[in-house]
């Protein structure tokens, strides 16, 4: 099944509060591997933003004032995300966001209508228990490169969280898309990297080395009680 990760950015806290979505931000995955097949998209939620969510996201009034709404890409998204497995992170915050901007355009279908739903903080509850699971705390715990994020945005975190859930089910798998393979010289299917245009170094011990060498042994051979020769 293809999945894709989602997150939003919102204007504040509690969509049944009237707080709307301002970014959504999607990535594919098929195979394992990031195809950089993205979506992503500002919007205008027609309400002003709560100023206590600036500091995490930093997004503006004036920045989204001319933005299109969200009537305006629902054709696109549920192309995008209908029949895929869309992993989120506390999956129940997003989608009701989406739901309601669902509801509020008379769209009879909800999220969990449109598609398969998954919960990673769920995932990582059940396998780290007791331990801090938000986002942050599993970027820092699967060492997953974080540095290009000074606020959080929705494609950006889309992107960590794919990152974040290829490690947490199964180890380092497909990070790299078909661009990003020829540069690098991976196949992403097997994981390994090809090394038939590597120049290969070889280095001829010297006299001295050589003679070091052998009374190395000697010494690891008498310490060890064994006859040691490599």
């Amino acid at each position: 099944m293809r999945q894709v990760f989602l997150d939003t950015e919102t204007t504040g806290l509690s969509a049944e509060s009237g707080h709307r979505v301002i970014e959504i931000g999607v990535v594919e995955v098929i195979d394992r591997r990031l195809t950089g097949n993205d979506f992503q998209t500002y919007l205008n939620p027609e309400r002003k933003i709560d100023p206590a969510t600036f500091p995490v996201h930093g997004i503006t009034d004036d920045f989204v004032s001319d933005k299109p709404k969200f009537s305006e890409v629902l054709t696109e998204f549920i192309d995008y995300i209908e029949g895929s497995e869309v992993i989120m992170h506390n999956a129940p915050f997003d989608s009701s966001f989406i739901n309601k901007e669902l509801e509020l355009l008379g769209y009879k279908d909800r999220l969990e209508d449109l598609c398969e739903i998954k919960d990673s903080l769920t995932i990582a509850r059940e396998k780290h228990p007791g331990q801090r699971n938000s986002l942050d705390a599993l970027i820092n715990r699967y060492e997953v490169d974080g540095t290009s994020r000074d606020l959080h945005g929705a494609l950006i975190d889309a992107k960590l969280l794919a990152r974040v859930y290829l490690l947490m089910t199964g180890g380092q798998v497909g990070f790299f898309s078909k661009d990003d393979e020829k540069r690098h010289g991976v196949d992403s299917s097997s994981e390994k990297f090809d090394y038939s245009k590597r120049k290969i170094i070889h280095v001829s011990s010297s006299k001295d080395q050589k003679e070091a060498h052998k009374v190395y042994l000697e010494k690891l051979s008498k310490a060890s009680n064994k006859k040691l020769n490599w």
